[in-house]
């Protein structure tokens, strides 16, 4: 089965029976026409939104990074000038902070000797403790009034 169309010609206004044929001819025919600067503008942008809006329908479930992307080209994209002017300002700072830093190595300072008056205190703490502690040991220094023997003999007796 052959489909044919009925075409209205421009200059005659009469129908032409066109098989399907004649018409990709006839369109070969055509002169090309340049699209205007300023649709060729606006497609681009409409096919940009629809295919980040098809990849993001998309990746919703299955890609949260994509998600985090798009999130942050969002908050980015109005003033892109801006924000790389701020990460070369944080960028000069980190360089400046880095490079004045003291690369010798950090060695401990010997503290300078404590004065008389704590060396005195010191002792009399010494002192306090050894007597609050010696009232305690003279208890503990007592000899319990039950000797072990030791377990060499044990076995010896066992064993006879």
């Amino acid at each position: 089965m052959e489909s044919s169309s009925l075409v209205t010609s421009a200059p005659t206004n009469k129908k032409v029976k066109m098989k399907p044929d004649d018409f990709e001819q006839r369109l070969q025919r055509q002169p090309l026409r340049r699209i205007p600067a300023e649709w060729r503008g606006e497609i681009l942008r409409a096919g940009r939104r629809a295919a980040v809006a098809e990849i993001g329908d998309a990746g919703t479930a299955s890609l949260p990074i994509l998600n985090w992307r798009m999130a942050l080209a969002n908050i980015f994209w109005p003033h892109p000038k801006a924000w790389a002017g701020l990460a070369a300002v944080w960028i000069l700072i980190f360089a400046v902070d880095f490079s004045v830093r003291d690369k010798s190595p950090v060695m401990a300072e010997k503290a300078a000797p404590p004065s008389p008056e704590v060396i005195v205190e010191l002792k009399q703490q010494q002192r306090m403790l050894a007597e609050l502690i010696g009232a305690g040991q003279a208890r503990a220094a007592e000899l319990p009034r039950y000797l072990p023997q030791p377990r060499s003999e044990r076995v010896e007796i066992l064993m006879t």
